[in-house]
Protein backbone atom coordinates (compact mmCIF):
# COMPACT_ATOMS: atom_id res chain seq x y z
CA UNK A 1 0.00 0.00 0.00
CA UNK A 2 1.37 3.08 -1.25
CA UNK A 3 2.77 5.52 2.26
CA UNK A 4 1.26 8.93 1.48
CA UNK A 5 2.27 11.86 3.77
CA UNK A 6 -0.04 13.41 5.64
CA UNK A 7 -1.62 16.97 5.03
CA UNK A 8 -2.14 19.74 7.12
CA UNK A 9 -6.67 20.02 6.65
CA UNK A 10 -6.28 22.84 10.14
CA UNK A 11 -3.82 25.03 7.52
CA UNK A 12 -5.56 24.50 4.11
CA UNK A 13 -8.90 25.48 6.00
CA UNK A 14 -7.65 28.80 7.61
CA UNK A 15 -6.27 29.87 4.20
CA UNK A 16 -9.72 29.34 2.65
CA UNK A 17 -11.46 30.89 4.89
CA UNK A 18 -9.40 33.88 5.13
CA UNK A 19 -9.22 34.44 1.57
CA UNK A 20 -13.03 33.92 1.49
CA UNK A 21 -13.39 36.90 4.00
CA UNK A 22 -10.63 39.02 2.48
CA UNK A 23 -13.01 39.03 -0.72
CA UNK A 24 -16.04 39.64 1.03
CA UNK A 25 -17.86 36.09 0.57
CA UNK A 26 -18.67 36.24 4.15
CA UNK A 27 -20.08 39.38 4.42
CA UNK A 28 -23.44 38.07 4.13
CA UNK A 29 -24.70 35.65 7.50
CA UNK A 30 -25.75 32.67 5.09
CA UNK A 31 -26.90 28.88 6.17
CA UNK A 32 -24.83 25.70 5.87
CA UNK A 33 -27.13 24.64 3.05
CA UNK A 34 -26.48 27.33 0.75
CA UNK A 35 -22.41 26.47 1.21
CA UNK A 36 -23.27 22.91 0.77
CA UNK A 37 -24.97 23.70 -2.63
CA UNK A 38 -21.83 25.61 -3.73
CA UNK A 39 -19.61 22.48 -3.00
CA UNK A 40 -22.18 20.16 -5.08
CA UNK A 41 -22.24 23.20 -7.92
CA UNK A 42 -18.63 22.44 -8.15
CA UNK A 43 -18.68 18.73 -8.28
CA UNK A 44 -21.51 19.90 -11.45
CA UNK A 45 -18.89 21.71 -12.67
CA UNK A 46 -16.52 18.88 -12.48
CA UNK A 47 -18.57 16.74 -14.74
CA UNK A 48 -18.73 18.93 -17.31
CA UNK A 49 -15.52 19.24 -17.63
CA UNK A 50 -14.89 15.90 -17.99
CA UNK A 51 -17.95 15.59 -20.62
CA UNK A 52 -15.53 18.15 -22.55
CA UNK A 53 -12.38 16.65 -21.76
CA UNK A 54 -10.91 19.37 -20.05
CA UNK A 55 -7.50 18.21 -17.80
CA UNK A 56 -4.98 20.44 -16.90
CA UNK A 57 -1.68 20.71 -18.24
CA UNK A 58 0.76 21.11 -15.58
CA UNK A 59 3.97 20.32 -17.26
CA UNK A 60 3.02 23.13 -19.87
CA UNK A 61 1.99 25.10 -16.52
CA UNK A 62 5.09 25.23 -14.93
CA UNK A 63 7.01 25.12 -17.64
CA UNK A 64 6.08 28.87 -18.32
CA UNK A 65 6.06 29.53 -14.77
CA UNK A 66 9.60 27.90 -14.73
CA UNK A 67 10.97 30.38 -17.09
CA UNK A 68 13.72 32.48 -15.62
CA UNK A 69 13.31 36.06 -16.55
CA UNK A 70 12.86 38.91 -14.51
CA UNK A 71 9.80 40.28 -13.57
CA UNK A 72 8.34 42.95 -11.77
CA UNK A 73 5.68 42.09 -8.63
CA UNK A 74 3.01 42.97 -11.05
CA UNK A 75 3.93 41.66 -14.06
CA UNK A 76 5.08 38.40 -11.63
CA UNK A 77 1.23 38.10 -10.77
CA UNK A 78 -0.28 38.48 -14.12
CA UNK A 79 2.10 36.10 -15.64
CA UNK A 80 0.82 33.45 -12.77
CA UNK A 81 -2.88 34.01 -13.52
CA UNK A 82 -1.96 34.32 -17.58
CA UNK A 83 -0.87 30.27 -16.87
CA UNK A 84 -2.86 29.61 -14.82
CA UNK A 85 -6.18 30.45 -16.81
CA UNK A 86 -4.17 29.19 -19.74
CA UNK A 87 -3.75 25.20 -18.41
CA UNK A 88 -5.30 24.94 -15.03
CA UNK A 89 -8.96 26.95 -14.34
CA UNK A 90 -11.74 25.09 -15.38
CA UNK A 91 -10.44 21.51 -15.24
CA UNK A 92 -11.29 18.88 -13.89
CA UNK A 93 -8.29 19.36 -11.44
CA UNK A 94 -9.38 22.46 -10.84
CA UNK A 95 -13.37 21.77 -9.81
CA UNK A 96 -12.15 19.18 -7.91
CA UNK A 97 -9.76 21.03 -5.67
CA UNK A 98 -12.57 23.72 -5.74
CA UNK A 99 -14.95 21.48 -4.04
CA UNK A 100 -12.31 20.83 -1.00
CA UNK A 101 -11.63 24.88 -1.03
CA UNK A 102 -15.57 25.23 -0.69
CA UNK A 103 -15.50 22.39 2.19
CA UNK A 104 -12.33 23.75 3.93
CA UNK A 105 -13.97 27.33 3.78
CA UNK A 106 -17.77 26.17 5.35
CA UNK A 107 -14.91 24.22 8.00
CA UNK A 108 -14.01 27.93 8.72
CA UNK A 109 -16.77 29.19 9.25
CA UNK A 110 -17.87 26.62 11.41
CA UNK A 111 -14.90 26.76 13.35
CA UNK A 112 -14.66 23.09 12.93
CA UNK A 113 -10.71 21.38 13.76
CA UNK A 114 -9.08 18.51 11.83
CA UNK A 115 -6.18 18.82 14.97
CA UNK A 116 -5.79 15.08 15.28
CA UNK A 117 -7.03 14.10 11.91
CA UNK A 118 -4.32 11.79 9.66
CA UNK A 119 -5.38 13.11 6.53
CA UNK A 120 -5.87 11.66 4.01
CA UNK A 121 -7.36 7.93 6.04
CA UNK A 122 -5.89 5.19 5.23
CA UNK A 123 -6.97 4.20 1.90
CA UNK A 124 -6.46 0.47 0.92
CA UNK A 125 -6.41 -0.64 -2.88
CA UNK A 126 -9.51 -2.01 -2.87
CA UNK A 127 -11.01 1.02 -2.40
CA UNK A 128 -9.65 2.78 -5.59
CA UNK A 129 -10.80 -0.71 -7.25
CA UNK A 130 -14.17 -0.55 -6.15
CA UNK A 131 -14.63 3.74 -6.63
CA UNK A 132 -13.09 2.86 -10.36
CA UNK A 133 -16.13 0.86 -11.46
CA UNK A 134 -18.52 3.75 -11.77
CA UNK A 135 -17.85 6.49 -13.90
CA UNK A 136 -16.69 9.94 -13.06
CA UNK A 137 -20.24 11.29 -13.22
CA UNK A 138 -21.80 8.75 -11.19
CA UNK A 139 -18.87 9.33 -8.72
CA UNK A 140 -19.90 12.96 -8.74
CA UNK A 141 -23.77 11.82 -7.79
CA UNK A 142 -22.96 9.69 -5.12
CA UNK A 143 -21.11 12.20 -3.72
CA UNK A 144 -23.91 15.11 -4.34
CA UNK A 145 -26.75 12.17 -2.51
CA UNK A 146 -23.92 11.67 0.40
CA UNK A 147 -23.41 15.83 0.78
CA UNK A 148 -27.25 16.82 0.27
CA UNK A 149 -28.52 13.80 2.87
CA UNK A 150 -26.25 14.90 5.95
CA UNK A 151 -27.86 14.66 8.77
CA UNK A 152 -25.89 15.33 12.11
CA UNK A 153 -28.13 12.73 13.89
CA UNK A 154 -26.48 9.80 12.07
CA UNK A 155 -22.75 11.24 11.46
CA UNK A 156 -20.25 13.80 12.97
CA UNK A 157 -19.87 17.28 11.38
CA UNK A 158 -16.22 16.56 11.31
CA UNK A 159 -17.24 12.81 10.14
CA UNK A 160 -18.92 14.72 7.40
CA UNK A 161 -16.52 16.58 6.28
CA UNK A 162 -13.07 14.45 6.31
CA UNK A 163 -15.69 11.98 4.23
CA UNK A 164 -16.02 14.20 1.33
CA UNK A 165 -12.27 15.81 1.20
CA UNK A 166 -11.30 11.85 1.63
CA UNK A 167 -13.54 11.13 -1.47
CA UNK A 168 -11.99 13.88 -3.54
CA UNK A 169 -8.49 12.50 -2.47
CA UNK A 170 -9.10 9.34 -3.72
CA UNK A 171 -10.63 10.53 -7.10
CA UNK A 172 -7.57 12.50 -7.52
CA UNK A 173 -5.39 9.65 -6.91
CA UNK A 174 -7.76 7.47 -9.25
CA UNK A 175 -7.34 10.33 -11.97
CA UNK A 176 -3.69 10.62 -11.57
CA UNK A 177 -3.03 14.10 -10.40
CA UNK A 178 -1.85 15.94 -7.01
CA UNK A 179 -4.99 17.38 -5.27
CA UNK A 180 -2.70 19.14 -2.75
CA UNK A 181 -0.59 20.74 -5.09
CA UNK A 182 -3.71 22.08 -7.33
CA UNK A 183 -5.45 23.02 -4.24
CA UNK A 184 -2.76 25.15 -3.03
CA UNK A 185 -2.51 26.64 -6.79
CA UNK A 186 -6.06 27.52 -7.08
CA UNK A 187 -5.82 29.27 -3.55
CA UNK A 188 -2.83 31.44 -4.52
CA UNK A 189 -4.96 32.39 -8.08
CA UNK A 190 -7.74 33.26 -5.45
CA UNK A 191 -5.92 35.62 -3.53
CA UNK A 192 -5.37 37.05 -7.22
CA UNK A 193 -8.93 38.04 -7.62
CA UNK A 194 -11.42 40.76 -7.32
CA UNK A 195 -13.64 40.89 -4.52
CA UNK A 196 -15.96 38.25 -4.94
CA UNK A 197 -14.62 37.51 -8.06
CA UNK A 198 -16.41 40.19 -10.16
CA UNK A 199 -19.64 38.60 -8.66
CA UNK A 200 -22.48 40.72 -7.07
CA UNK A 201 -23.98 37.48 -5.74
CA UNK A 202 -23.17 35.28 -3.04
Amino acid sequence: METIEAINLNKLRDEAYQNAVEHGWHDEDLSDEHFLCLVISELMEAVQAERKGKRSDVAKFNEWQGNNIPFSEETRVRRFQEDFEAYIKDSVEDELSDVCIRMLDLAGLLGISFLGVKFPLEIKEETYKDKSQNTFTEWCYNLTRFIASYNECHITTLQFFVNILQEVFIMSKIKGFDLLWHIEQKMKYNRTRPRMHGNNKF
